[in-house]
């Protein structure tokens, strides 16, 4: 008699159904896992083993064969071994034979017989939920499984293979776990801690409230990453559908601690030795990278020359289409990649080239930053929609006391300006898009009009500026951002001349790049 088990395999984000079959028969003692199962798969055996003897169960002497179904999909990770010892346990009727149906399961075994976390509980426990069934999953696991669904969904959370007996058994109650939250953490950052730079708070202002991409460009110490680390304070929080599609990339890389999901917007920031399968996504087994774990998010590249020039260049397919696609020998994953790039470099490779009466060691200043801005290619740099030069704060400014205005009020504007947003492209049939720097190009034209004395400004500065048919779009995306701060429902010559702004710097650099 086969005994069959429900779990699952990750491609990406999705949650594949593969069944676990077990089969115990006469025959010299031996134990097999067959389906093209990796390494940690494999080491199951041995895990089950020690285990199940933990429990006080002992494996037959007889030949146990596992299969695991469709045997041409890749099966990977540890979270196996739970699927493969409760199917044994149901074969040699340690507990029913149908106690099992209609679960998904999946956990890893210690060898004292204890079930230790996953990762990919969330999209394992929606997959389930998608086919009416119910989750078996590692105690630590359990909150985190219980956002795929309302109460409807059975979930069991158990710590150990002998709390799993137990409640098949009826002797033990394994209750329903519940939905956890991480707290936000008090003291956080505030951009009422940065003095000066207003011109630079204005900027990150415009990118939080449209999602757009943003280069600062200054003099070391001129608080740039302050700048940048303090962007989150100002965006929105996380709505529930973009709640859970940052959950689940979170999942499947392991990054949910305690089961417990955040309600705030990622904020990545890779060091500039960041590989590119690291950035992108990558390795043996296709895990998402630091463009899908900002997701919704804000991603940080600070010291932006210092990354490989192939590292950077590879950002250019994520920032122009929302996702990244990882493509290995035996598959194909995609992974979701809407972000904020958010970068900051010197002006040149000793940083003071801007600074009044300085000499360059290398030479002319200006061949100095051409040199340096020059690993920046013309193509990323053109998907970038605001570009400032954050200049060096003086004393003057910092024995000022702190500005009255802090986050706070800067994230109530950029908050009126989203639901503008969602509420515009909501009535235009797009629920999907959430901000400007999301819309069509398409739809963007139809909604973008500017007035007459706008149009004759963005008609020359497109001559002067020589601004391609992306930069020409990008500006209208500032400029309807702008209008939304605003609060108005037309786009004026002011609008374009401060989006206009933005873009001129990045259009000067990509001229020199």
């Amino acid at each position: 008699m086969v005994q069959r088990v429900s779990t699952v395999a990750f491609e990406g984000i999705e949650a594949r159904a593969v069944d676990v079959q077990v089969q115990v028969a006469p025959g010299l003692p031996a134990f097999f896992v067959v389906g093209l199962a990796d390494k940690a798969v494999s080491e199951a055996r041995e895990r089950v083993r020690a285990a199940l003897t933990a429990s006080g169960l002992a494996l037959p002497a007889r030949r146990i064969t596992v299969n695991l179904a469709p045997a041409d999909l890749p099966k990977e990770g540890s979270h196996y071994d739970l699927p493969i010892a409760l199917g044994l346990m149901a074969a040699i009727g340690a507990i029913p034979p149908d106690a099992l149906a209609g679960f998904t399961v999946l956990g890893e075994l210690g060898l004292d017989g204890s079930i230790a976390a996953v990762a990919g509980v969330l999209p394992a426990a929606i997959g389930a939920n998608a086919r009416d069934e119910g989750l078996i999953c590692p105690a630590a696991c359990g909150a985190e499984a219980a956002w795929a669904s309302p109460d409807t969904q059975e979930i069991l959370a158990a710590g150990s293979l002998i709390q799993l007996a137990n409640h098949f058994k009826g002797t033990q109650v394994l209750s329903r776990p519940q939905p956890k939250i991480r707290a936000a953490t008090a003291g956080g950052l505030d951009l009422r801690d940065i003095k000066g730079q207003e011109s630079a708070k204005r900027a990150l202002e415009v990118a939080a409230a449209g999602g757009h991409h943003l280069l600062m460009i200054g003099a070391p110490g001129a608080g740039k990453s302050m700048l940048a680390a303090r962007l989150p304070s100002i965006l929105p929080p996380l709505s529930p559908p973009e709640l859970l599609d940052v959950s689940m990339i979170a999942s499947v890389a392991g990054e949910i601690a305690d089961g417990a999901l955040t309600a705030q917007r990622p904020f990545r920031a890779p060091h500039h030795s960041a590989s590119m399968a690291a950035l992108t996504g990558g390795g043996t087994r296709a895990r998402p990278g630091e463009v899908s774990l900002a997701h919704n998010g804000v991603l940080f590249l600070d010291e932006l020359p210092e990354f490989e020039p192939r590292v950077l260049d590879s950002l250019r397919q994520p920032l122009e289409n929302g996702e990244v696609a990882v493509s290995r020998a035996n598959h194909r994953v995609t992974y979701p990649a809407r972000f904020m790039l958010v970068a900051a470099m010197n002006p040149c490779r000793c940083g003071h080239a801007a600074d009044p009466g300085h000499v360059c060691g290398r030479g002319r200043a200006a061949k100095c930053v051409a040199d340096y801005q020059g690993r920046l290619s013309g193509p990323l740099l053109d998907r970038i929609d605001l570009r400032i030069e954050v200049p060096a704060v003086s004393a003057a400014d910092l024995i000022l006391p702190p500005p009255t205005e802090g986050s706070a009020e800067v994230a109530a504007r950029v908050a009126a300006a989203r639901a503008r947003q969602a509420a515009r492209y909501a009535a235009a049939g797009l629920p999907h898009v959430r901000t400007n720097a999301e819309a069509p190009a398409a739809v963007l034209e139809e909604i973008a009009r500017p007035d007459r004395d706008g149009l004759a400004l963005l008609r020359d500065a497109a001559d002067s500026l020589r601004l391609s048919a992306r930069g020409y779009h990008r500006v209208l995306r500032v400029a309807l951002t702008l209008a939304d701060l605003d609060g108005s429902n037309a786009i004026g010559r002011l609008h374009l001349a401060e989006a206009l702004s933005y873009r001129a710097l990045a259009e000067g650099a990509r001229q020199v790049a």
